[in-house]
């Protein structure tokens, strides 16, 4: 699917720029992504750019709320496109996969707390942990 980034970038009131386009371009093609992958993303597409500056790109995309940030306890930031729908993630221990998992039960947000002290929840946001399927399979070299 062909999205309009530059469309989208000014109906943010964000400039369009390269390094932009190219964020949002590898994020359609890699969801998940850490700033390293994204910064080496970037400058393989326009020819430079710093790590910092892949930051504050990634920063001014999700105060526009173009991207989400995924943040797993413990592991760098990830960033997807895949924004508005309350979905959750499946992470693997061991090699880091990440996958899309819909909403737990229920309607958004999936999830409502005992007390909730007075907050008006609108998100929730859930990382389930394990061993992917592959990383699942035993060794057949130590069997």
């Amino acid at each position: 699917m062909d999205q309009d980034w530059q469309g989208v970038l000014r109906g943010a009131n964000l400039r369009v720029t390269a390094g932009r386009l190219a964020v949002l371009g590898e994020l359609a093609e890699h969801p998940h992504s850490g700033v390293g992958e994204l910064a080496a993303a970037v400058r393989a597409r326009t020819g430079s750019a710093s790590t910092q500056a892949v930051y504050d790109m990634l920063a001014a995309l999700h105060e526009a709320r173009i991207i989400r940030r995924v943040e797993p306890a413990g592991r760098p930031p990830r960033y997807e496109l895949q924004t508005g729908d309350n979905h959750h993630h499946l992470l693997c221990r061991s090699c880091g996969a990440m996958h899309d998992v819909a909403c737990a039960v229920g309607h958004s947000p999936c999830l409502s707390p005992s007390n909730d002290l007075g907050f008006v929840v609108d998100e929730a946001e859930v990382i389930y942990w394990g061993l992917c399927a592959q990383c699942n399979e035993p060794d057949e070299r130590n069997t």
